[in-house]
C-alpha cells in the first residue's frame, strides 16, 4: 500500500581505512515516494547506495527493506528481493546487441516468480522494453551492439535492464551524468512515468533543476552525514546546504 514504510536505514556507518565515508546515517522511505539525494563530490552518496544494495558492507548499522534485515547481504540477493539500481558508470555487455543485455534479468527467478513462470518470448519482451525506453524498434537500434551506441542510449539501456527486474525500489546513481540536454529531456518523462505508476525511487543527481522537477523530497549529504532533508525549496533555503554544496548553483 502506498505510504507504507519500504526502506529504513538505521545508524549506518562505513569507513575505508582512516576515511569515514558514512557516519551514523539514517532515513526512512515510504512506498511510492521519490527521494532525491544530493551533495558535493565525495560526500558519500554512492557509498550510501553501495551499502543499501550490498556492494559494500557496513561497519555498523542496519538496512531494513520491507520489514527484512538485508544488511550485508549479497547484491544479487538484494536485487532478488526488489532493490534494483543503475550505475554512474554503466556496466553492460558491450559485445552483445542491446536487447540481449535484458535477457539475464528477464530470465531471473524474481521475474519468473512475479510472472507466474510465464513471460512470453524473452527476445520480444526485451525489444518491447527497449522500445518503451526510446530505442526505436523500426530503426534497428535495439539490435545494434551495445558498444556501438551513444552515451545517452547506454544510460537508458542500463535503466531498461534495471526495470526488466520489475523493482519495488529503483535507485538511480547519476542517471543523467554525461547526457546532453536533449537526452535528459527525453529520459526525464520516463522517470516521471515510473513514479506516477507508483514505483518507489531514490535518485542521486547533480543536475538539480531536472531532479527538483520530479522528486517529493531531497536529502543532502556532506562528509558522510545528512545535513538537510525536506522539499527542494526547504533544502535550498538552508544555509548549511548553501555553504557546503549549492553555492552559486542556487541561482540557476
Amino acid at each position: 500500500m502506498k505510504g507504507e514504510e519500504i526502506l529504513k536505514v538505521e545508524s549506518l556507518s562505513k569507513h575505508f581505512g582512516g576515511v569515514q565515508a558514512i557516519l551514523d546515517f539514517g532515513f526512512l522511505l515510504r512506498k511510492g515516494e521519490f527521494l532525491g539525494v544530493i551533495g558535493p563530490n565525495g560526500s558519500g552518496k554512492t557509498t550510501l547506495v553501495n551499502l543499501i544494495t550490498g556492494f559494500v558492507k557496513p561497519n555498523s548499522g542496519k538496512v531494513i527493506f520491507q520489514g527484512k534485515d538485508i544488511t550485508g547481504k549479497m547484491p544479487y540477493t538484494i536485487a532478488a528481493l526488489g532493490i534494483v539500481r543503475t550505475f554512474q558508470m554503466v556496466r553492460l555487455f558491450y559485445n552483445l546487441p542491446a536487447y540481449k543485455n535484458l535477457i539475464i534479468p528477464l530470465s531471473s527467478t524474481r521475474v519468473k516468480k512475479l510472472r507466474g513462470g510465464e513471460y512470453g518470448e524473452r527476445d520480444d519482451v526485451a525489444v518491447d522494453l527497449l522500445d518503451d525506453m526510446g530505442f526505436e524498434r523500426d530503426s534497428f537500434v535495439p539490435y545494434k551492439l551495445a558498444g556501438s551506441l551513444p552515451h545517452g542510449y547506454l544510460k537508458r539501456l542500463d535503466l531498461a535492464r534495471a526495470m526488466a527486474l520489475r523493482p519495488d525500489l529503483l535507485i538511480l546513481d547519476e542517471l543523467f551524468s554525461g547526457m546532453a540536454m536533449s537526452e535528459v529531456a527525453s529520459t526525464l518523462p520516463l522517470i516521471e512515468k515510473f513514479h506516477e505508476e507508483g514505483l518507489t525511487i531514490i535518485m542521486i543527481e547533480h543536475r538539480l533543476k531536472e531532479l527538483f522537477r520530479v522528486v517529493d523530497r531531497v536529502m543532502v549529504l556532506n562528509f558522510g552525514q545528512k545535513i538537510a532533508e525536506g522539499s527542494p525549496q526547504e533544502v535550498m533555503n538552508t544555509e548549511e546546504v548553501r555553504k557546503a554544496y549549492l553555492g552559486t548553483e542556487v541561482e540557476g
